[in-house]
Formats: structure tokens, sequence, C-alpha cells
């Protein structure tokens, strides 16, 4: 298997899908360049969580520029020493995430922002996006335990699995590769895990491609 037949592969997929820990190990195991999201440090991410309608335009715009900084800086510094580079976000993913947690005029605005910021980086060669139905992704999220994750609310999953969907079907000039993993525990299963792997590791044309491993 050889994942090395693309530059630059992002993986996607809704809160909670394992997107992190699938970048990571891919990283790990084909000496790839990674790029994780600094979620974590985000100081208004809890409290948008608990007050969705005050926070959401801060926490919107922190992310756009956290998100964009990171991927210029990473992306425009080669590692010679690594074979592709990977990441566990997609600069899109701002849009996906505003689109639904914004009101309409102030997602205006922010729409105008994105399309200046995001058209200045470059596009992944794939997009894997991990599909979980939204009964999977809570018990995921509960199972990891992060205390400002807790709040999170089945509308909000189920709102945010729609967005990303519709984000997929509309672009038809990127590379998708949309993955079930709802009978794969690729996590703690290596033999599930090296399907994910000969599963990516495949040649595709542009296009939307859906498998089910």
């Amino acid at each position: 298997m050889t994942l090395a037949r693309y530059n630059f592969i992002s993986i996607e997929g809704n809160i909670g899908s394992g997107k992190t820990s699938l970048a990571t190990r891919i990283a790990h195991d084909y000496n790839a360049k990674l790029i994780l999201e600094q979620f974590e440090e985000n100081s208004f991410l809890p409290k948008f969580y608990r007050e969705p309608d005050k926070y959401a335009f801060p926490l919107e715009l922190s992310f756009l520029a956290e998100r964009y900084e990171q991927l210029k800086r990473s992306l425009s510094a080669r590692d010679l020493f690594k074979s592709f580079t990977v990441s566990d976000y997609l600069i899109d993913k701002s849009f996906i995430f505003a689109r639904k947690n914004l009101p309409e005029d102030t997602f205006g605005l922010y729409k105008k922002l994105f399309e200046i910021i995001s058209d200045s980086l470059p596009k992944p060669d794939l997009l894997v996006y991990l599909y979980l139905n939204i009964d999977n992704l809570m018990h995921n999220i509960r199972h990891r335990g992060r205390s400002y994750e807790q709040d999170i609310k089945r509308e909000y999953l189920e709102k945010i699995q729609e967005s990303y969907l519709d984000f997929i079907r509309q672009k038809a000039n990127m590379r998708i590769l949309v993955i079930d993993t709802n009978d794969l525990d690729f996590v703690n299963q290596p033999t599930d895990y090296e399907k994910i792997l000969r599963t990516i590791s495949e040649e595709y044309p542009i296009g939307l491609h859906r498998i089910s491993p």
C-alpha cells in the first residue's frame, strides 16, 4: 500500500468520528507530516456549548483565524524528510460549522471573510470523510470524556452532519472519499485499520466516492 500518491490528505468527519486518531496514526506509520487542529486551546469553545447564541460569532471567527494561520504556516514549510502531509481538518470546516451556527445576517459577513482567506490556501489532493451515524458519534463523545463536550446535543450533531454532507455533494472539483466506518473500530482493531488504509491508498479520480470497507 502507498498513501504517498497524494501529497496532501485531509481527514474530516463530525465530532467524535475519530479523524484525529486516524490522522495521527497514519502520520506515525507512514512518516507523514502531521497537522492537527488546536481546538482545545480555544477559550470560546466551552462557552459556546453552554450558550451557543451568545458565543457563536467570536468562536467561528477565532477558529477561522487559527486554522488559516496554522495551515498557511505548515503547508508553506516543506519537510524534505516526510513522505506527504496529513491533517485532521479542512479549512472549509470553518464554513461548514459557521453556516449552521450563525444567523443569516451574521453568516453573510462571515462568508465574505472566509472566501478571501480560503482562496489563498492549497486544497488537499484527497479529502477523506469518516461517516458515523449519530448514535455512534454520541457514544464516542461520551467515551472519550472531554468535559466541555458533554453538553453537546444530538440535534447539534445532526445539523453538523447535514452541513458536511451538503458540502461534499457540492464539491465536484475535489477528490472526496466518504468511508462508512459504522462497522469498523480502526482505533482498537488492527484489521479494521488495515481496511481503512487499503481504501485510502487506492487511486481515485476527481469526484465523490462512497466506500463501505
